[in-house]
Protein backbone atom coordinates (compact mmCIF):
# COMPACT_ATOMS: atom_id res chain seq x y z
CA UNK A 1 0.00 0.00 0.00
CA UNK A 2 1.06 3.47 -0.70
CA UNK A 3 0.38 4.71 2.92
CA UNK A 4 3.59 3.03 4.42
CA UNK A 5 0.94 0.02 5.43
CA UNK A 6 0.35 -3.67 4.20
CA UNK A 7 -2.81 -6.16 4.81
CA UNK A 8 -1.94 -9.09 6.06
CA UNK A 9 -4.57 -11.51 7.64
CA UNK A 10 -5.32 -13.75 10.48
CA UNK A 11 -8.24 -16.10 11.32
CA UNK A 12 -10.09 -12.29 12.18
CA UNK A 13 -9.74 -11.10 9.04
CA UNK A 14 -6.87 -8.37 7.76
CA UNK A 15 -5.04 -5.99 9.57
CA UNK A 16 -3.04 -2.61 8.61
CA UNK A 17 0.60 -3.75 9.63
CA UNK A 18 3.09 -0.89 8.98
CA UNK A 19 5.02 -1.75 5.41
CA UNK A 20 8.67 -2.62 6.24
CA UNK A 21 7.41 -4.85 9.78
CA UNK A 22 8.89 -7.82 10.22
CA UNK A 23 6.24 -8.97 12.11
CA UNK A 24 2.29 -9.85 10.97
CA UNK A 25 -1.26 -9.67 11.58
CA UNK A 26 -1.53 -11.00 15.25
CA UNK A 27 1.07 -8.97 16.82
CA UNK A 28 -0.31 -5.55 15.14
CA UNK A 29 -3.51 -6.52 17.22
CA UNK A 30 -1.64 -7.23 20.16
CA UNK A 31 -0.09 -3.36 19.24
CA UNK A 32 -3.34 -2.00 19.20
CA UNK A 33 -5.11 -3.78 21.98
CA UNK A 34 -2.50 -3.39 24.59
CA UNK A 35 -0.81 0.36 24.17
CA UNK A 36 -0.50 0.10 28.49
CA UNK A 37 3.30 0.70 29.65
CA UNK A 38 5.65 1.08 26.82
CA UNK A 39 7.45 -1.40 28.66
CA UNK A 40 8.83 -4.35 26.44
CA UNK A 41 10.58 -8.50 26.80
CA UNK A 42 14.50 -7.31 27.21
CA UNK A 43 17.18 -8.99 25.56
CA UNK A 44 17.49 -12.24 27.53
CA UNK A 45 13.62 -13.48 27.01
CA UNK A 46 14.20 -12.20 23.05
CA UNK A 47 17.24 -14.87 23.12
CA UNK A 48 15.43 -17.79 24.86
CA UNK A 49 12.36 -17.40 22.43
CA UNK A 50 14.98 -17.17 19.27
CA UNK A 51 16.97 -20.46 20.66
CA UNK A 52 13.80 -22.20 20.89
CA UNK A 53 12.55 -21.36 17.21
CA UNK A 54 15.92 -22.48 16.21
CA UNK A 55 16.01 -25.46 17.56
CA UNK A 56 12.51 -26.37 17.07
CA UNK A 57 13.09 -25.94 13.21
CA UNK A 58 16.20 -28.01 13.50
CA UNK A 59 14.29 -30.89 15.27
CA UNK A 60 11.58 -30.96 12.86
CA UNK A 61 13.91 -31.17 9.86
CA UNK A 62 15.39 -34.04 11.80
CA UNK A 63 11.59 -35.39 12.70
CA UNK A 64 10.77 -35.18 9.07
CA UNK A 65 8.01 -32.20 9.82
CA UNK A 66 10.19 -29.68 7.94
CA UNK A 67 12.09 -29.92 4.64
CA UNK A 68 15.85 -28.77 4.58
CA UNK A 69 15.44 -25.55 2.89
CA UNK A 70 12.66 -24.42 5.01
CA UNK A 71 14.33 -25.29 8.39
CA UNK A 72 17.61 -23.76 7.44
CA UNK A 73 15.94 -20.48 6.72
CA UNK A 74 13.99 -20.72 9.66
CA UNK A 75 16.73 -21.95 12.13
CA UNK A 76 18.78 -18.99 10.71
CA UNK A 77 16.42 -15.81 10.95
CA UNK A 78 15.76 -17.43 14.37
CA UNK A 79 19.29 -17.07 15.44
CA UNK A 80 19.51 -13.44 13.84
CA UNK A 81 16.17 -13.07 16.66
CA UNK A 82 18.36 -14.71 19.36
CA UNK A 83 21.85 -12.65 18.47
CA UNK A 84 19.29 -9.53 18.72
CA UNK A 85 19.51 -8.35 15.39
CA UNK A 86 15.75 -7.54 15.35
CA UNK A 87 14.98 -6.45 19.13
CA UNK A 88 13.10 -3.56 17.31
CA UNK A 89 10.45 -5.86 15.89
CA UNK A 90 9.78 -6.96 19.51
CA UNK A 91 6.98 -4.38 19.72
CA UNK A 92 4.22 -5.67 22.40
CA UNK A 93 3.92 -4.91 26.11
CA UNK A 94 4.35 -6.81 28.91
CA UNK A 95 0.35 -6.36 29.85
CA UNK A 96 -0.36 -8.16 27.17
CA UNK A 97 -2.25 -11.76 27.16
CA UNK A 98 -1.31 -13.39 30.27
CA UNK A 99 -0.19 -16.58 28.14
CA UNK A 100 1.93 -14.46 26.37
CA UNK A 101 0.24 -15.47 23.25
CA UNK A 102 1.04 -12.45 21.49
CA UNK A 103 4.72 -12.33 22.19
CA UNK A 104 5.05 -16.23 20.89
CA UNK A 105 3.17 -14.76 17.83
CA UNK A 106 5.66 -11.77 17.36
CA UNK A 107 8.37 -14.41 17.23
CA UNK A 108 6.91 -16.36 14.89
CA UNK A 109 5.99 -13.58 12.60
CA UNK A 110 9.37 -12.33 12.84
CA UNK A 111 11.38 -15.84 12.08
CA UNK A 112 8.54 -16.25 9.54
CA UNK A 113 8.81 -13.18 7.43
CA UNK A 114 12.99 -13.10 7.82
CA UNK A 115 12.95 -16.55 6.51
CA UNK A 116 11.12 -15.43 3.67
CA UNK A 117 13.36 -12.84 2.99
CA UNK A 118 16.57 -14.98 3.06
CA UNK A 119 14.68 -17.83 1.01
CA UNK A 120 14.31 -14.59 -1.60
CA UNK A 121 11.27 -14.81 -3.79
CA UNK A 122 8.27 -13.17 -4.60
CA UNK A 123 6.36 -16.08 -2.55
CA UNK A 124 5.97 -16.61 1.09
CA UNK A 125 6.71 -19.94 2.21
CA UNK A 126 7.10 -19.76 5.68
CA UNK A 127 4.22 -20.01 7.86
CA UNK A 128 4.22 -18.94 11.13
CA UNK A 129 2.38 -21.47 13.29
CA UNK A 130 2.16 -24.17 10.36
CA UNK A 131 6.42 -24.16 10.49
CA UNK A 132 8.26 -21.75 13.04
CA UNK A 133 5.48 -22.77 15.53
CA UNK A 134 5.21 -26.45 14.68
CA UNK A 135 5.13 -29.19 17.74
CA UNK A 136 4.70 -26.06 20.06
CA UNK A 137 2.43 -23.80 21.95
CA UNK A 138 2.64 -20.21 23.78
CA UNK A 139 2.16 -22.14 26.59
CA UNK A 140 5.10 -24.45 26.29
CA UNK A 141 7.62 -21.72 25.08
CA UNK A 142 6.65 -18.66 27.11
CA UNK A 143 7.14 -20.45 30.17
CA UNK A 144 10.45 -22.22 29.12
CA UNK A 145 11.73 -18.61 27.69
CA UNK A 146 11.61 -17.47 31.07
CA UNK A 147 13.13 -20.16 32.70
CA UNK A 148 15.97 -20.36 30.41
CA UNK A 149 16.14 -16.60 30.29
CA UNK A 150 16.34 -16.13 34.05
CA UNK A 151 18.62 -18.94 34.51
CA UNK A 152 20.99 -17.79 31.94
CA UNK A 153 20.91 -13.87 34.05
CA UNK A 154 21.30 -16.04 37.42
CA UNK A 155 24.55 -17.93 36.24
CA UNK A 156 25.96 -15.07 33.84
CA UNK A 157 25.40 -12.59 35.47
CA UNK A 158 24.35 -12.40 39.17
CA UNK A 159 26.06 -14.68 40.44
CA UNK A 160 29.36 -13.32 39.33
CA UNK A 161 28.22 -9.90 40.73
CA UNK A 162 27.72 -11.04 43.86
CA UNK A 163 31.10 -12.96 43.88
CA UNK A 164 32.64 -9.93 43.17
CA UNK A 165 30.86 -7.58 46.21
CA UNK A 166 31.69 -10.77 48.16
CA UNK A 167 34.95 -10.51 47.38
CA UNK A 168 35.46 -7.07 47.88
CA UNK A 169 33.62 -7.10 51.48
CA UNK A 170 35.82 -9.99 52.34
CA UNK A 171 39.30 -7.45 51.21
CA UNK A 172 38.03 -4.98 54.15
CA UNK A 173 37.43 -7.73 55.93
CA UNK A 174 41.00 -8.54 56.05
CA UNK A 175 42.33 -5.10 55.90
CA UNK A 176 40.41 -3.79 58.95
CA UNK A 177 40.44 -6.77 61.07
CA UNK A 178 42.87 -4.85 63.35
CA UNK A 179 40.53 -2.15 64.15
CA UNK A 180 38.05 -3.26 67.70
CA UNK A 181 35.07 -0.91 67.98
CA UNK A 182 31.75 -0.65 69.56
CA UNK A 183 29.59 -3.17 68.84
CA UNK A 184 25.86 -2.48 68.76
CA UNK A 185 22.46 -3.61 69.35
CA UNK A 186 19.03 -2.15 69.21
CA UNK A 187 21.12 0.65 68.03
CA UNK A 188 22.54 0.98 71.43
CA UNK A 189 26.33 -0.11 72.04
CA UNK A 190 27.31 -3.26 73.32
CA UNK A 191 30.31 -5.34 73.71
CA UNK A 192 33.25 -4.54 71.11
CA UNK A 193 33.83 -6.01 67.47
CA UNK A 194 36.40 -5.90 65.20
CA UNK A 195 35.42 -3.76 61.93
CA UNK A 196 36.81 -6.90 59.94
CA UNK A 197 33.92 -8.91 61.74
CA UNK A 198 31.20 -6.97 60.73
CA UNK A 199 32.77 -6.92 57.49
CA UNK A 200 33.19 -10.68 57.28
CA UNK A 201 29.36 -10.87 58.28
CA UNK A 202 28.40 -9.16 54.91
CA UNK A 203 30.33 -10.81 53.02
CA UNK A 204 29.58 -14.02 54.48
CA UNK A 205 25.37 -12.67 53.56
CA UNK A 206 26.34 -13.14 49.93
CA UNK A 207 28.08 -16.23 50.22
CA UNK A 208 24.84 -17.40 51.42
CA UNK A 209 22.67 -15.70 48.63
CA UNK A 210 25.05 -16.68 46.23
CA UNK A 211 24.15 -20.71 46.94
CA UNK A 212 21.02 -19.84 47.17
CA UNK A 213 20.86 -18.28 43.66
CA UNK A 214 22.15 -21.30 42.75
CA UNK A 215 19.57 -23.55 44.24
CA UNK A 216 16.86 -21.32 42.52
CA UNK A 217 18.71 -21.18 39.41
CA UNK A 218 18.34 -25.00 39.62
CA UNK A 219 14.62 -25.10 40.17
CA UNK A 220 14.39 -23.49 36.96
CA UNK A 221 16.46 -25.93 34.79
CA UNK A 222 13.23 -27.57 33.99
CA UNK A 223 11.28 -26.60 30.62
CA UNK A 224 7.62 -26.85 30.17
CA UNK A 225 8.55 -27.41 26.05
CA UNK A 226 6.71 -30.20 25.08
CA UNK A 227 3.61 -30.06 26.89
CA UNK A 228 2.06 -27.42 23.86
CA UNK A 229 -1.29 -26.73 25.02
CA UNK A 230 -2.39 -28.48 28.49
CA UNK A 231 0.59 -30.29 29.00
CA UNK A 232 -0.62 -33.28 27.56
CA UNK A 233 1.88 -32.99 24.30
CA UNK A 234 -0.67 -33.11 21.58
CA UNK A 235 0.46 -32.01 17.90
CA UNK A 236 3.56 -32.86 19.16
CA UNK A 237 6.21 -36.00 18.49
CA UNK A 238 7.30 -37.42 21.83
CA UNK A 239 10.85 -36.77 21.31
CA UNK A 240 10.70 -32.90 20.52
CA UNK A 241 10.72 -31.30 23.58
CA UNK A 242 14.58 -33.50 24.62
CA UNK A 243 15.76 -32.73 21.41
CA UNK A 244 15.11 -29.37 20.89
CA UNK A 245 16.55 -28.45 24.43
CA UNK A 246 19.23 -30.60 23.69
CA UNK A 247 20.00 -27.82 20.88
CA UNK A 248 19.33 -24.89 23.59
CA UNK A 249 21.61 -26.52 25.92
CA UNK A 250 24.28 -27.22 23.34
CA UNK A 251 24.22 -22.91 22.04
CA UNK A 252 24.27 -21.65 25.40
CA UNK A 253 26.10 -24.06 27.45
CA UNK A 254 23.55 -24.43 30.29
CA UNK A 255 22.10 -27.29 31.47
CA UNK A 256 18.46 -27.65 30.72
CA UNK A 257 15.62 -30.30 30.55
CA UNK A 258 12.29 -31.39 29.74
CA UNK A 259 10.34 -31.22 33.05
CA UNK A 260 9.58 -34.40 34.72
CA UNK A 261 5.62 -33.25 34.94
CA UNK A 262 4.24 -30.98 32.44
CA UNK A 263 0.91 -30.24 34.09
CA UNK A 264 2.86 -28.81 36.92
CA UNK A 265 5.41 -27.19 34.56
CA UNK A 266 2.60 -25.23 32.94
CA UNK A 267 -0.66 -25.34 35.53
CA UNK A 268 2.29 -23.66 38.05
CA UNK A 269 4.84 -21.03 37.83
CA UNK A 270 6.31 -21.89 41.58
CA UNK A 271 9.80 -22.34 40.34
CA UNK A 272 9.31 -18.63 38.99
CA UNK A 273 7.97 -17.59 42.33
CA UNK A 274 10.82 -19.74 44.23
CA UNK A 275 13.63 -17.87 42.29
CA UNK A 276 11.75 -14.20 43.43
CA UNK A 277 11.66 -15.35 46.81
CA UNK A 278 15.46 -15.96 46.55
CA UNK A 279 15.86 -12.56 44.92
CA UNK A 280 14.05 -11.00 47.84
CA UNK A 281 16.25 -12.17 50.37
CA UNK A 282 19.12 -10.82 48.45
CA UNK A 283 17.24 -7.76 48.58
CA UNK A 284 17.60 -7.75 51.95
CA UNK A 285 20.88 -8.69 52.26
CA UNK A 286 21.94 -5.64 50.41
CA UNK A 287 19.55 -3.50 52.18
CA UNK A 288 20.83 -3.99 55.43
CA UNK A 289 24.60 -3.88 54.49
CA UNK A 290 24.12 -0.79 52.59
CA UNK A 291 22.24 0.97 55.22
CA UNK A 292 24.80 -0.20 58.44
CA UNK A 293 27.75 1.45 55.91
CA UNK A 294 25.15 4.57 55.46
CA UNK A 295 25.02 4.38 59.20
CA UNK A 296 28.78 3.57 60.09
CA UNK A 297 30.08 6.67 57.29
CA UNK A 298 27.38 8.63 58.91
CA UNK A 299 28.55 12.48 60.26
CA UNK A 300 31.39 13.29 59.83
CA UNK A 301 30.65 15.60 63.02
CA UNK A 302 27.09 14.73 64.62
CA UNK A 303 27.14 10.86 63.56
CA UNK A 304 29.01 7.74 64.32
CA UNK A 305 31.85 8.12 61.48
CA UNK A 306 33.94 5.08 62.58
CA UNK A 307 34.29 4.79 58.60
CA UNK A 308 34.77 7.23 55.48
CA UNK A 309 32.62 6.37 52.29
CA UNK A 310 34.48 7.67 48.90
CA UNK A 311 33.33 11.00 47.74
CA UNK A 312 32.34 10.33 44.39
CA UNK A 313 29.66 13.42 43.64
CA UNK A 314 28.57 16.80 45.75
CA UNK A 315 25.75 15.71 48.13
CA UNK A 316 23.83 18.85 48.17
CA UNK A 317 23.06 21.43 45.71
CA UNK A 318 22.88 24.42 49.50
CA UNK A 319 24.70 23.02 51.21
CA UNK A 320 28.96 23.44 50.15
CA UNK A 321 31.06 20.45 50.71
CA UNK A 322 28.21 17.82 51.80
CA UNK A 323 29.06 14.32 51.16
CA UNK A 324 26.20 11.63 51.07
CA UNK A 325 26.10 8.02 50.72
CA UNK A 326 24.54 7.84 47.65
CA UNK A 327 25.54 4.76 46.61
CA UNK A 328 23.68 3.05 49.98
CA UNK A 329 20.85 4.74 48.97
CA UNK A 330 20.77 3.92 45.43
CA UNK A 331 21.38 0.30 46.24
CA UNK A 332 18.72 0.48 49.21
CA UNK A 333 16.02 1.70 46.37
CA UNK A 334 17.16 -0.90 44.24
CA UNK A 335 16.29 -3.64 47.12
CA UNK A 336 13.19 -1.72 47.50
CA UNK A 337 12.42 -2.34 43.79
CA UNK A 338 13.04 -6.19 44.01
CA UNK A 339 10.80 -6.58 47.36
CA UNK A 340 8.24 -5.32 45.40
CA UNK A 341 8.81 -7.42 42.14
CA UNK A 342 8.89 -10.55 44.45
CA UNK A 343 5.06 -9.25 45.41
CA UNK A 344 4.16 -9.58 41.90
CA UNK A 345 5.44 -12.58 41.07
CA UNK A 346 3.93 -13.94 44.25
CA UNK A 347 0.37 -13.00 43.61
CA UNK A 348 1.27 -13.75 39.43
CA UNK A 349 2.27 -17.28 40.63
CA UNK A 350 -1.50 -17.66 42.00
CA UNK A 351 -3.20 -17.18 38.89
CA UNK A 352 -2.54 -21.20 37.77
CA UNK A 353 -5.98 -21.73 37.04
CA UNK A 354 -6.32 -25.50 35.95
CA UNK A 355 -3.98 -26.15 33.32
CA UNK A 356 -2.60 -22.56 32.81
CA UNK A 357 -1.29 -19.43 34.42
CA UNK A 358 -2.63 -16.23 32.74
CA UNK A 359 -0.02 -13.95 34.37
CA UNK A 360 3.33 -14.93 32.96
CA UNK A 361 4.23 -11.80 31.35
CA UNK A 362 4.61 -9.51 34.07
CA UNK A 363 6.02 -12.74 36.00
CA UNK A 364 8.92 -12.46 33.43
CA UNK A 365 9.48 -9.37 33.37
CA UNK A 366 9.71 -8.49 37.15
CA UNK A 367 11.66 -11.84 37.43
CA UNK A 368 14.41 -10.76 34.93
CA UNK A 369 14.39 -6.87 36.27
CA UNK A 370 15.26 -7.89 39.43
CA UNK A 371 17.75 -10.01 38.46
CA UNK A 372 19.76 -7.39 36.18
CA UNK A 373 19.04 -4.51 39.12
CA UNK A 374 20.77 -7.29 41.58
CA UNK A 375 23.67 -7.58 39.23
CA UNK A 376 24.12 -4.17 37.96
CA UNK A 377 24.14 -2.95 41.55
CA UNK A 378 26.48 -5.61 43.19
CA UNK A 379 29.23 -4.51 40.54
CA UNK A 380 28.19 -0.90 41.33
CA UNK A 381 28.48 -1.14 44.37
CA UNK A 382 32.03 -2.68 44.97
CA UNK A 383 33.67 -0.40 43.00
CA UNK A 384 32.08 2.86 43.67
CA UNK A 385 31.91 2.66 47.20
CA UNK A 386 33.38 -0.86 49.06
CA UNK A 387 36.88 -0.80 47.51
CA UNK A 388 37.18 2.79 49.02
CA UNK A 389 35.93 2.76 52.34
CA UNK A 390 38.39 3.72 54.17
CA UNK A 391 38.86 3.60 58.79
CA UNK A 392 38.64 6.24 61.10
CA UNK A 393 40.54 4.48 63.92
CA UNK A 394 40.51 7.82 65.72
CA UNK A 395 36.81 8.00 66.36
CA UNK A 396 36.49 4.22 67.08
CA UNK A 397 38.90 4.23 69.72
CA UNK A 398 37.04 7.27 70.94
CA UNK A 399 33.69 5.71 71.01
CA UNK A 400 35.00 2.17 72.21
CA UNK A 401 37.01 3.99 75.44
CA UNK A 402 33.95 5.63 76.05
CA UNK A 403 31.28 2.32 75.77
CA UNK A 404 29.99 1.41 78.77
CA UNK A 405 28.98 -1.81 77.69
CA UNK A 406 32.32 -2.55 78.43
CA UNK A 407 31.59 -3.46 81.77
CA UNK A 408 30.53 -6.71 80.39
CA UNK A 409 34.12 -8.36 80.59
CA UNK A 410 33.64 -7.39 84.41
CA UNK A 411 31.08 -10.18 84.95
CA UNK A 412 33.24 -12.69 86.03
CA UNK A 413 35.76 -10.96 88.00
CA UNK A 414 33.16 -9.09 90.40
CA UNK A 415 29.26 -10.58 88.63
CA UNK A 416 26.84 -8.77 86.78
CA UNK A 417 24.86 -6.60 89.73
CA UNK A 418 28.33 -4.78 89.97
CA UNK A 419 29.48 -4.48 86.39
CA UNK A 420 25.82 -2.72 85.96
CA UNK A 421 27.00 -0.36 88.22
CA UNK A 422 29.90 0.41 86.94
CA UNK A 423 28.40 0.95 83.44
CA UNK A 424 25.93 3.22 84.74
CA UNK A 425 28.05 5.16 86.35
CA UNK A 426 30.58 5.34 83.44
CA UNK A 427 27.65 6.39 81.11
CA UNK A 428 26.76 9.00 83.96
CA UNK A 429 30.04 10.87 84.22
CA UNK A 430 31.19 10.23 80.54
CA UNK A 431 34.68 8.64 81.85
CA UNK A 432 35.31 4.90 80.61
CA UNK A 433 34.82 1.93 82.13
CA UNK A 434 38.21 1.43 83.12
CA UNK A 435 38.64 4.90 85.13
CA UNK A 436 35.71 3.59 87.20
CA UNK A 437 37.30 0.25 88.36
CA UNK A 438 40.37 1.51 88.84
CA UNK A 439 39.08 4.19 91.00
CA UNK A 440 36.58 2.47 92.82
CA UNK A 441 39.62 -0.70 93.31
CA UNK A 442 37.46 -3.36 92.18
CA UNK A 443 39.73 -5.99 90.71
CA UNK A 444 42.93 -6.37 91.73
CA UNK A 445 45.36 -3.77 89.51
CA UNK A 446 47.37 -6.78 87.54
CA UNK A 447 44.08 -8.24 86.75
CA UNK A 448 42.36 -4.55 85.22
CA UNK A 449 44.55 -4.78 81.55
CA UNK A 450 43.16 -8.77 81.43
CA UNK A 451 39.92 -7.88 82.07
CA UNK A 452 39.60 -4.92 80.04
CA UNK A 453 41.38 -6.64 77.30
CA UNK A 454 39.29 -5.04 73.99
CA UNK A 455 40.82 -7.71 71.76
CA UNK A 456 40.08 -10.56 73.84
CA UNK A 457 36.62 -9.24 73.92
CA UNK A 458 35.93 -9.70 70.16
CA UNK A 459 36.67 -13.24 70.47
CA UNK A 460 34.71 -16.33 72.33
CA UNK A 461 36.09 -17.41 76.03
CA UNK A 462 36.91 -17.29 79.42
CA UNK A 463 39.28 -15.67 81.67
CA UNK A 464 41.05 -18.23 82.98
CA UNK A 465 41.00 -19.03 86.98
Amino acid sequence: MSDGYRIERDSLGEVRVPENALYGAQTQRAVENFPISGQRFGRGFIQAMGLIKKGAALTNLELGYLDEDLAAAIAAAATEVAEGKWDGEFVLDIYQTGSGTSTNMNTNEVVAHRADQILGGDESRVHPNDHVNFGQSSNDTIPSAMHISARVAMERELVPALTYLRDALAAKADAFDHVIKSGRTHLMDATPVRLGQQFGGYAHQLTRGIERVRAASEGLAELALGGTAVGTGINTHPDFAAKTIARVVEDLGIDFREAENHFEAQAAKDAVVDAAGTLNTIAVSFFKIADDLRWLASGPTSGISEIRIPAIQPGSSIMPGKVNPVMSEAMMMVAARVMGNHTTVTIAGQRGNFELNVMMPVMADALLESLALLANMAKTFADRCVKGIEVNEERTRDLLEKNPSIATALNPYIGYDKAAEVAKEAARDGVSVREVVEKRDLIPSEKVNEALDVRKMTEPGLPEG
